[in-house]
């Protein structure tokens, strides 16, 4: 399955879902919205949501007279396919690459570094 990526403004909307245990009603992704200090109207997060729905990310749920929102795809498979998506566009699927340039641009301070140092010697499966 292609995960499809988002624009910012659908991501919003979907960590809202995400952090609330992967379902919102609409009520409360408005709420979520509102203390992250967006003024959308209604339309636009309906369009949102709807765009949303139509990529496959999200499923409605009729609740009497409300609809729930439930994320289709969890946030860390979101994040493994964007990072795939971005790894294959600017590095040739080269995580290596990535990772140097993160280190080259000094955008890993030296604790980042040293943590990722110490998950990659005790081995993968080990912090999942």
């Amino acid at each position: 399955m292609t995960i499809q990526q988002v624009s910012d403004s659908e991501l919003e909307i979907l960590k809202i879902i995400w952090g609330n245990g992967g379902a919102a009603l609409y009520a409360h992704i408005m709420e979520k919205l509102s203390e992250a200090g967006y003024t959308w109207q209604k339309n636009t997060v309906i369009t949102l949501l709807s765009r949303l729905t139509g990529k496959g990310l999200v499923k409605v749920k009729k609740i009497g007279r409300r609809n729930e929102y439930i994320a289709a795809v969890s946030e860390k498979d979101y994040q493994a396919a964007q990072t795939q998506v971005l790894l294959n566009k600017l590095y040739e699927g080269s995580a290596k690459g990535l990772v140097s340039a993160l280190i080259q641009r000094d955008m890993i301070s030296a604790e980042e570094y040293e943590e990722l140092k110490r998950f990659w010697e005790s081995g993968w499966n080990e912090n999942e």
